[in-house]
This record gives structure tokens, C-alpha cells and sequence, in this order.
């Protein structure tokens, strides 16, 4: 090969890497999305929407927009103009959160408002797991698998007993002291996809009412999970982990 020839290889292949890059760097631009939108401007920015590098967003006074971007996300307010992209500064302990969040199989801990000896532990405020039914949150909830799905209490305090209803058929579910998790009665009340469970009793202030909506595959992703949770219309899920990542995202 003579010296032109060489040199114009690593020109073409130096090329070749800068277009990729380029496209990376397009493709990052594009993941760019709305997760959630507060306030008179919620209309015109919903939750869903996918945003390019040079957009731009203005707020008013009250607006809260929470996008997500490189698999974090990032809280604006108004009133202002703002880039559709930035720096994201996140907390590596709380990024942990997100991970278990995120875990296909939940990790039963011993964590929850109850005392041992001297010690008191703190109620957490929400289910650390996406896959966790929290019955405090009425809507639509995504099941990964109805065979091992889990209701979730935020304490350990007390014996209480959860009292579903669904299609004419009524069961209760004992939660004990010391506990904050109880397999759904699958025995009983088989997990129906699109039929309503009310729920009632088990510290609820009112009745909540819940019902299921089948997820095959659980993402590996952030960005693959809000996606399928939006598409579902999962909403208190959806929450859950926009509030784990903006806790990440203020830490």
C-alpha cells in the first residue's frame, strides 16, 4: 500500500467515527422527553412528548416540567425559557433507588414504620419496587407476573386486614404485625386484565380501585420503562419512578 493510499484509509475511517458520533450524539438529542407536566402549560408540553437539542421550552409562573434525558431527568419551572437539554447532576446512593426500582424481582427487606428494641425504623413513603402494588394508589397498575404479584404497605405496624371485591366475589387478605407485603390471593380473585378490584379496610382512608393491565417483558431501561408504563396508562408506577429519579436528580 503506498503513503496517499494509507493516508486517505485513516482520513475515510477518521470520517466514518465522526458520522458516527454525530449519530449518537443525534440519537442521545432525540430520548430527550416529557415524563410529567404541571401547571397552565401542561397542555402544550404532555407527558410523552419527545423533544430535539434546539427546542425550546417557555413556562409561566406555576408550570413544572420534568424531562428526561440520558436516563435522568431534569425539573424545570417557571416562568422561563429553557433548552430542551442540559447538565444533569444525580446522587449515586440514590441512583441505587432507581436500580431497584427498576428489579424484576423485588428484594423483600425489613425496612418499614414499626419498632425493634430501642430502635425505631421509618415508614418508607413509597413501594421501592415498580412491580410492588402499592393499594393506596387507585389507576391502572402494570403486572409483570400475576403468579408472584405483592401487595405493599408503606409501615409494619399492627395487624391489619385488606378487604378486595371484584366481579361479585369478595376476599380478605391479612397483612400482620411486622409485615408490609402479602401475595395477591391469586386462589381467590385470579388477576383479569381490564376488570376493576375495589379495595377497602387496611388503613385506607376511602375505598381505592385498581385494575391490571399485562406486561410481557419488563425493560432493562429507564427509558424503555416510562415508555411501556405511558403506553399502559400506568400511571402511579409511572409516578413512583419519576420521583425516585427526581430524588436522584436534587441529590
Amino acid at each position: 500500500m503506498s503513503f496517499p493510499d494509507f493516508r486517505m484509509r485513516r482520513l475515510g475511517l477518521s470520517a466514518a467515527a465522526a458520522i458516527a458520533a454525530i449519530a449518537c450524539v443525534g440519537t442521545a438529542a432525540a430520548q430527550s422527553m416529557v415524563v410529567r407536566s404541571t401547571g397552565p402549560s401542561a397542555g402544550k408540553y404532555p407527558a410523552g412528548t419527545k423533544l430535539k437539542s434546539a427546542d425550546k421550552l417557555t413556562l409561566v409562573a406555576g408550570d413544572r416540567v420534568v424531562l428526561m434525558q440520558a436516563g435522568k431527568t431534569r425539573t424545570l419551572s417557571g416562568p422561563g425559557t429553557f433548552g430542551a437539554t442540559g447538565t444533569v447532576q444525580a446522587s449515586q446512593s440514590l441512583g441505587g433507588n432507581v436500580t431497584r426500582m427498576l428489579a424484576k424481582g423485588p428484594t423483600m427487606r425489613s425496612r418499614g414504620g414499626f419498632s425493634r428494641g430501642d430502635t425505631v425504623v421509618a415508614a418508607e413513603t413509597r413501594a421501592p419496587n415498580l412491580w410492588l402494588l402499592d393499594y393506596r394508589e387507585a389507576g391502572t397498575f402494570c403486572v409483570l407476573d400475576p403468579a408472584v404479584l405483592m401487595l405493599w404497605r408503606p409501615n409494619m405496624e399492627g395487624d391489619t386486614a385488606l378487604e378486595i371485591e371484584s366481579a361479585g366475589k369478595k376476599t380478605t387478605v391479612a397483612i400482620v404485625d411486622g409485615a408490609n407485603f402479602r401475595k395477591w390471593p391469586t386462589d381467590v380473585l385470579p388477576v383479569q386484565y381490564g376488570t376493576d378490584y375495589r379495595l377497602s379496610g387496611g388503613g385506607l382512608a376511602k375505598p381505592v380501585t385498581v385494575r391490571f393491565a399485562a406486561i410481557e417483558n419488563a425493560p432493562d431501561t429507564v427509558e424503555g420503562s416510562i415508555d411501556i408504563l405511558m403506553a399502559k396508562g400506568c400511571s402511579p408506577q409511572l409516578n413512583r419512578l419519576v420521583d425516585t429519579m427526581s430524588e436522584a436528580e436534587a441529590g
